[in-house]
């Protein structure tokens, strides 16, 4: 379980141009669901999931995972918790141009350091379950909408993260591919995965597979604001 206790971000703090994007949520998320965080832009989801993903801390309260406090931890230790148990799907995708898919799969396992071997098997044991083996060896560039957003599928999951976040997936995608992301998300579900989401699309909160939707308004969770 991550468990939120009074978190709040604030940015530029003591500043003129002070923001809190996070003023105060305290949250129980239950494992292997679906949860989808819902909000107008600037409510604060993506700066949430941030701090939930270990990709930044909060400015003050917990945030924990499984009784273990993961917002003071060292940053060395919070990178390996973030390397380890987290994987990422960004708003535009983030893969490297110039790059093969197969390439940009594997990318973040090289600083766990793995065997090589094993980790070319586990990138195409992705591609293949996501459809994507054919265009292991395409640059990402010459990839579709739909195909770019499996093969950042695949490198999110590369490193056997616990838990997937995704912020905005769906935002340069129409409602096909859109709806098919949705499905995808479900399918990790099944495959015992804990999945997070940032949308403001109803495509996505709207969908059956959806666990909870959890909104979010001026940085407080609705029933707050």
């Amino acid at each position: 379980m991550i468990e939120l206790r009074d978190v709040k971000k604030v940015f530029n703090q003591g500043r003129g141009n002070e923001l809190w994007a996070v003023r105060g949520v305290t949250l129980d998320l239950e494992p292997r669901q679906v949860t989808v965080f819902k909000g107008p832009s600037g409510s604060g989801k993506t700066t949430l999931l941030s701090m939930i993903g270990a990709l930044s801390r909060p400015t003050s309260g917990r945030i924990s995972l499984d009784g273990t406090l993961l917002s003071n931890l060292p940053e060395r230790f919070m990178t390996q918790v973030r390397r380890s148990t987290f994987g990422f799907v960004f708003q535009r995708f983030n893969l490297i141009r110039g790059l093969t898919v197969l390439e940009n799969v594997m990318l973040p396992a090289y600083p766990l350091a793995p065997d090589y071997g094993d980790l070319r098997h586990r990138a195409h044991a992705l591609l293949t379950q996501f459809g994507m083996e054919a265009k292991a060896s395409d640059k990402v560039e010459w990839l579709s909408g739909g195909e770019a957003q499996r093969a950042a599928i695949c490198r999110a999951l590369i490193n056997g993260p616990r838990i997937l976040i995704a912020d905005e997936p769906t935002a340069n995608l129409d409602s096909a591919r859109s709806r098919e992301l949705v499905g995808l998300l479900g399918e990790l579900q099944d495959l015992g995965k804990t999945v997070l989401v940032a949308s403001h699309d109803p495509l996505v909160f709207e969908s059956a597979r959806v666990s909870r939707v959890v909104e979010l308004r001026d940085g407080l969770l609705a029933e707050d604001a």
